[in-house]
């Protein structure tokens, strides 16, 4: 990066030194003169005050040779701007110029150039080559509708366009569960929800990225929410007047109500558990309800429709008898499923739709075709905010964006090694003596764990929020702690941000203002024996924050948890709400409305957590869990996880994608419900019986559910965090095969690889934070050359040199597989050598999923271990795929402290040179305490042929390293 002063030409405006002047946040600036009356300069860059349209003000701000921040406002000054909590870096002091030619006005450092119009205020930004990478295409404004308010006179809905080239691909945004990994021309809702987290960072596939800085729901795509079917169709019942589609309504097979309806509607629930709009009084009692929606549809206009299909519950959607979706999902928890489709106006298509509700939700949306003028642009759109703000981010790769995003938002901190092991959970162990049983058995077994979850509900039924152990069940909480540590492993406990009004910290909370009672003035019970009066606590408010932390830490942190999990922070204060609503329960707020903050609840709440626990036990690592995010989670020391996934194929699909798109949205820590956290009834139920173990299951239903668990826990083991959760039947391995079953030995196998797989895996994690990495890599990462990977959503690197490529369909022996171009690759068990740039048909038998490494990849292994905690100064084996030159530096640290912030680390430099076919072992860089002096090394070869998976094979070269260089000759 160039850090050189920039000078430009007399009579031209010139930032020589930032630090001369004055901070041009929201106070009066101190600036030099302008050579024109409607620009100046300020100590970070310019303020242009554009001779046209709805936006007085455009500021720009040099954070760094790389980042610029766009502003702007429709007010005469920028004091109103909200803290969106989410950008904690500061401009720094980066030398720039600022120049006025031909209309417009150049900021410029070193790396990149915003040139803004003076007449519109439209920026275009381009490289240090005076290459264009981007392009604003107009900004707009208009009145705030989707705030139910108060809205203050200063908000606006906001809108920002830019230009882009028609085979750019943009990755990112966070959580998203429509599996794609490319949203170029799609439509994206940020928001939070109970699988969806909004990360609002996009990536280009021409390497610069943006980071829209608002917390409210926002838009990547058609500005709108989806809109009525009747805004894009004409609609025909099943007679063929227009108007609407037949609605026919059957108990079983018995036909209740035929009538015709326009709008699909049965989304959201009122309050309690009241439907906005009830169903018909003729099916009220039904005991096996079923609806099916025809007619014919009528397309408006020509091009790209995409449906969105709102549902739980079993719902399938076709289009002249061609099914477009087949989604199951639990009723409780319904979401958004998407099929694009190419239709031609003045034509009819027959759709179908059938609907078992199994108490769920439903409503039928769309999103036509975008005009052809936005064809080409990329778009941004905010429900509410003060003014159009974003950070533009360029670089060499996306490495480099992932760097810039979190030298923004915050550096990615460490999290206990103990993480990256493998963890038990069950929603839920009923008792301390289940937990324990489960985690002695996995010990008495020989299969690795590090850490078991308490789940919620372990308090008394009517005490939500207490933070106390029901005593007959848990009657020593301290105890089962201790004796989960005797039995080395961790334990991570649940904790909400909700309260019942009868418990002693709701009334300390409410108190100080700090609790959202419109929730329980509603008297919106919860699920829970009878049902509860319930609401959450306003984590906006840092002063509400200290208390929660200080409820939890005197009542949990004291028996010696070693993790906490932060679930339901969307907040999720009542289920089925719509947004609207959920917004309402959560205004006022220490930030302003619900709306203004919708996005954002998880961060603080998790910093304060965080933040306290570092105060409190300053000496360990502070971990949690937590079910949302936003920009920034990764600076809390957390993880992600992606929601009640359910049981379905589809769902362990669209995990890979989601995956991808949070890693490459800068947040390194995710992880998922191995097999997925609520199955289908034909899986939990037996009869009478509630299957736990798996002998329990029907007979035929046992083939599918250990197929889908095996595939999905063989995934999981190559994400960043391995993690297996779930309701009924139970997850535990032993539970889900018995032993000696291909299932059974396939998880245990993967498991004990995982650990094997720990010095490269707990590199990749320092990495995270030393080098800004990303873990969980998607494919345009490392070969964003190669236009074949753009929109693969089904494969990704797992570090380096890892090709992982999950099988996602019940009865697969195998799958295709792209090899990326630029490299060799190993079959990971085969040794069998493929040429990149093809696609291949991969094996798959039952208990292996393709795995491939990266020729030229150097990849350090240890020895079996049944927890992280034996993984230090382990003997090392170093595995060197030939064929390409290789690098690779060996991260250790103690595990379980803050020193590596102070360079309480070391690292062993490895190097491989194909043409001499030497390796290096380099001088070892740092130290720390605890770190052996001298290590015994094991190096293999591997070439074609060979069993990469057998890092015990014979014919390996051992050496005692005592950390100087050694170089090693292949043999």
């Amino acid at each position: 990066m160039n850090k050189h002063k920039t000078f430009t030409r007399p009579l031209l405006a010139i930032a020589l030194f930032p630090w001369l002047y004055a901070c041009d946040g929201g106070q009066q600036q101190d600036t030099q003169a302008a050579a024109a009356s409607n620009w100046q300069q300020t100590a970070h860059g310019a303020i242009v005050s554009p001779s046209e349209g709805d936006f007085k003000k455009v500021r720009l701000q040099v954070i760094d040779d790389e980042i610029i921040r766009v502003t702007a406002t429709p007010q005469q000054g920028f004091t109103n701007l909200p803290d969106t909590l989410m950008v904690t870096a500061k401009p720094q002091q980066a030398a720039f110029s600022v120049t006025e030619a031909d209309g417009e006005l150049v900021v410029k450092t070193g790396e990149i150039s915003a040139e803004v119009d003076l007449a519109s205020g439209e920026v275009e930004f381009k490289n240090a080559e005076g290459e264009t990478l981007l392009s604003e295409a107009g900004r707009s404004l208009a009145p705030v509708t989707r705030d139910p308010g108060p809205v203050d006179a200063d908000s606006y809905a906001l809108r920002q366009r830019f230009e882009h080239l028609p085979d750019e691909a943009f990755y990112g945004l966070g959580q998203q569960q429509d599996g794609d990994v490319n949203y170029a021309g799609e439509n994206v809702e940020l928001t939070t929800y109970n699988l969806e987290i909004a990360i609002p960072y996009l990536v280009s596939s021409r390497n610069y990225g943006l980071l829209w800085n608002n917390t409210g729901i926002s838009r990547l795509g058609d500005p709108e929410p989806p809109q009525l079917l009747s805004a894009a169709f004409d609609l025909y019942d099943a007679h063929g007047e227009k108007g609407g589609l037949t609605a026919r309504y059957y108990d079983g097979e018995e036909l209740k109500l035929e009538r015709t309806e326009a709008d699909l509607n049965y989304q959201f629930l009122s309050h309690g558990s009241v439907r906005e709009v009830p169903m018909p009084e003729e099916v009220a009692d039904a005991e096996n309800l079923r609806i099916e929606w025809s007619g014919h549809i009528e397309p408006k206009t020509s091009g790209e429709h995409e449906f969105r299909m709102y549902s739980s519950g079993y719902a399938s959607l076709s289009l002249d008898g061609e099914e477009l979706l087949d989604r199951w999902r639990m009723n409780w928890n319904p979401w958004y499923h998407n099929a694009e489709v190419d239709l031609q106006a003045g034509r009819q298509y027959q759709l179908d739709l059938d609907w078992q509700p199994q108490g769920g939700y439903m409503r039928l949306l769309q999103h036509g075709p975008r005009p052809a003028a936005e064809a080409q642009q990329l778009s941004f759109a905010a429900d509410t905010g003060k003014a159009v703000d974003y950070y533009f981010v360029a670089g060499d790769d996306k490495d480099d964006l992932v760097a810039g995003y979190r030298e923004l938002t915050g550096k990615a901190t460490m999290l206990p090694k103990w993480a990256f092991g493998f963890w038990q959970s069950r929603e839920r162990y009923k008792s301390q003596g289940e937990l324990l049983g489960a985690l002695e058995e996995y010990r008495e077994r020989n299969i690795p764990i590090d850490n078991i979850v308490l789940d919620w509900s372990y308090w008394p039924e009517d005490a939500w929020g207490s933070h106390d152990f029901d005593s007959e069940f848990f009657p020593d909480p301290k105890g089962m702690v201790d004796r989960v540590h005797e039995l080395d492993a961790n334990i991570m406990i649940s904790v909400w941000p909700k309260f019942y009004p009868t418990t002693e910290h709701y009334k300390e909370l409410n108190a100080q203002g700090c609790m959202f009672n419109k929730n329980i003035e509603e008297e919106n019970l919860d699920w829970i024996g009878p049902g509860y009066l319930n609401t959450f606590y306003d984590a906006y408010d840092p002063e509400c924050r200290n208390i929660y932390w200080s409820q939890i830490r005197d009542s949990l942190n004291t028996l010696g948890f070693d993790a906490w999990w932060l679930d339901a922070v969307e907040p999720d204060i009542h289920s089925n709400l719509s947004f609207t609503h959920r917004k309402e329960l959560i205004t006022p707020n220490a930030l302003g409305t619900g709306a203004e903050a919708f996005n954002a609840y998880a961060l603080p709440h998790a910093e304060s957590v965080y933040k306290g626990e570092r105060e409190t036990d300053g000496h360990k690592r502070s971990f949690i869990l937590t079910r949302s995010g936003f920009g920034g989670i990764q600076r809390t020391g957390s993880a992600i996880w992606s929601g009640d996934v359910v049981s379905r194929w589809s769902n362990l699909k669209e995990q890979i994608a989601a995956g991808i798109g949070v890693g490459m949205a800068g947040m390194p820590y995710w992880t998922f419900d191995i097999g997925g956290f609520t199955p289908e009834d034909r899986y939990r139920y037996n009869g009478d019986i509630v299957v736990g173990n798996v002998n329990e299951m029907a007979e035929s239903e046992r083939e599918e559910w250990q197929e889908l668990n095996l595939r999905w826990f063989q995934f999981g083991a190559f994400t960043p965090l391995f993690r297996a959760h779930g309701q009924n039947p139970y997850r535990e391995i032993y539970n889900i095969a018995d032993e000696g079953s291909d299932t059974y030995d396939s998880m245990v196998r993967y498991t004990r690889l995982r650990y094997r797989l720990m010095p490269y895996i707990y590199t990749l994690a320092g990495d995270a934070y030393h080098r800004d990495g990303t873990m969980m890599r998607g494919l345009a990462m490392d070969f964003g050359g190669d236009p074949e990977v753009r929109d693969i959503n089904t494969q990704y690197l797992f570090g380096p040199s890892l090709l992982v490529n999950p099988v996602y369909e019940f009865g697969a022996r195998s799958r295709d597989v792209y090899l990326p171009e630029g490299s060799d690759w190993y079959d990971f068990y085969s040794g069998e050598k493929y040429s990149g740039g093809q696609h291949i048909d991969a094996d798959a038998p039952y208990t292996e999923m393709p795995l491939f490494v990266k020729a030229g990849s150097i990849l350090p292994t240890g020895p079996e271990i049944q927890s992280t905690g034996e993984s230090l100064n382990a003997p090392l084996t170093i595995n060197v795929f030939t064929g390409a030159d290789g690098a690779f530096e060996i991260y250790e640290d103690d595990g379980s402290s803050y020193g590596y912030e102070d360079g309480e680390w070391s690292r062993i430099p490895l190097s491989y040179n194909e043409a001499s076919g030497e390796l290096t072992i380099g001088e070892r860089i740092g130290n720390f305490e605890g770190m052996a002096e001298q290590r015994q090394i094991r190096v293999r070869w591997i070439g074609e042929g060979d069993e990469p998976s057998d890092f015990d094979a014979k014919g390996a070269k051992t050496v005692q390293y005592s950390g100087g260089s050694i170089t090693l000759k292949r043999g």
